[in-house]
């Protein structure tokens, strides 16, 4: 079986691409170099993703709706640039599941989850620490790294902000979901950011 690729690839309109990572629109309040897409009309919960034929639909609605499905592979053939932002964001994903505890309340999971995504101290491709660099171009100069870092940092943000809303979805409890911290223990592709 292959693991599921992203639909974006098929998009003829990438805006701009750094190194091969592509800067995609995303639907955030989060400032950064990304385009902002409008927000979903009749506005949905934080916990809901707009229909994928919606205009309102980015790469992060397709990071959280196949992050499970795809920690389960070991091996994933890229198709195309939108591919190695949705390996990304799994990567960062299965990162902030790793930071909420069972025993978290959702304001402990959030103070750790968004530090984890504010800090601006991270690897991009091209960094020594970066783990897949075999597979991610490193940007062409200065400029294009910290564009490149900003864009991830908008990315991460988002990201974080629609997990947390998602793991917190129906706890009446004040506990995180249990479907969401069993995969805390999986690594996509074997790696980790």
């Amino acid at each position: 079986m292959q693991a599921y690729n992203s639909m974006f690839n098929e998009d003829p309109s990438i805006p701009r691409l750094i190194g091969n990572v592509p800067l995609l629109p995303l639907r955030t309040k989060t400032r950064g170099p990304a385009y902002v897409l409008p927000p979903p009309n009749p506005p949905l919960p934080a916990t809901e993703s707009p229909d994928p034929d919606s205009e309102s639909y980015d790469i992060l609605d397709e990071v959280l709706s196949l992050f499970r499905a795809n920690t389960f592979f070991r091996n994933f053939e890229i198709q195309g640039p939108a591919d190695r932002l949705l390996i990304y964001g799994i990567l960062f994903l299965s990162e902030c599941l790793g930071k909420i505890r069972p025993t978290h309340g959702f304001r402990d999971a959030t103070k750790e989850v968004m530090n984890t995504a504010l800090d601006t101290n991270f690897a991009i491709p091209g960094d020594p620490g970066f783990p897949l660099n075999q597979i991610y171009e490193a940007p062409q100069d200065r400029q294009d790294a910290e564009q490149l870092r900003q864009y991830l940092s908008q990315v991460r943000q988002e990201l974080a902000t629609r997990l947390l809303a998602r793991v917190y979805d129906d706890s009446e409890d004040g506990k995180p979901s249990k479907w969401w911290l069993s995969f805390t223990k999986r690594k996509f592709m074997g790696k980790a950011l």
